[in-house]
């Protein structure tokens, strides 16, 4: 198992470190110690300064999204289609937001999901997948990891119903990595990566399951 340095000497872009590989119990391992990987060639491993999370206890939904949820004919899953939504997170897009999810890494997933540690929500319309989210989960962590929508508020939704089900749950922390304008616009704060890192060992104390 890879011995990773502390994230506190991470470089000012939040680089821990690069190698290894994405073994199961190397990227448990990361999670534990607020290090997650973003890309496979090389393998690198961050712990930014500031963290993005979702504050369960003050994430707001808006009212249109929640009538939209509520009114139309959405369905919502959990573990149901984890390869088909990582691999939708993964087709190019406009902002290239899934451009780092490439083969090493969604196998690594894919075998993370299959050992009870990754989790997707599924959003469908129509019998056919529209948006979703995954990430991986550990005492009362849900990491996540990336998102897509297919139809207008299909990543809302998704994210949404995850938030509904990790606060119901005991989940205490929700992390996103690094904010972006849209994960912001959902509600996405920035907290120092050291009180990250202390949020990170409260919420591994937890029993929470998925």
């Amino acid at each position: 198992m890879i011995v990773f340095p502390d994230p506190s000497e991470a470089d000012d872009d939040g680089l821990v470190a690069v190698g290894g590989n994405l073994e199961p119990d190397n990227l448990l391992a990361a999670y534990r110690q607020g290090i997650f990987p973003w890309s496979e060639c090389p393998i690198t491993w961050w712990s930014p300064d500031p963290r993005g999370i979702f504050e369960l206890a003050r994430f707001r939904a808006s009212r249109r999204l929640l009538r939209k949820m509520r009114q139309e004919k959405f369905v919502f899953t959990r573990d149901q289609a984890f390869e088909e939504v990582i691999r939708a997170c993964a087709e190019p897009r406009a902002d290239d937001g899934g451009a780092w999810l490439g083969k090493q890494l969604i196998d690594a997933y894919i075998r993370l999901h299959q050992l009870g540690h990754a989790h997707s929500v599924e959003c469908w319309y129509e019998q056919k997948l529209v948006g979703g989210i995954y990430g991986v989960a550990l005492g009362g962590l849900f990491a996540g990891e990336s998102m897509f929508s297919r139809v207008s508020d299909g990543s809302k939704m998704a994210l949404t119903y995850l938030v509904q089900h990790l606060s119901a749950r005991g989940f205490e922390l929700f992390d996103v990595q690094a904010t972006n304008a849209h994960t912001i616009s959902l509600g996405a704060i920035d907290i120092p990566r050291e009180e990250y890192l202390l949020r990170l060992s409260q919420a591994l104390a937890i029993d929470a399951r998925f």
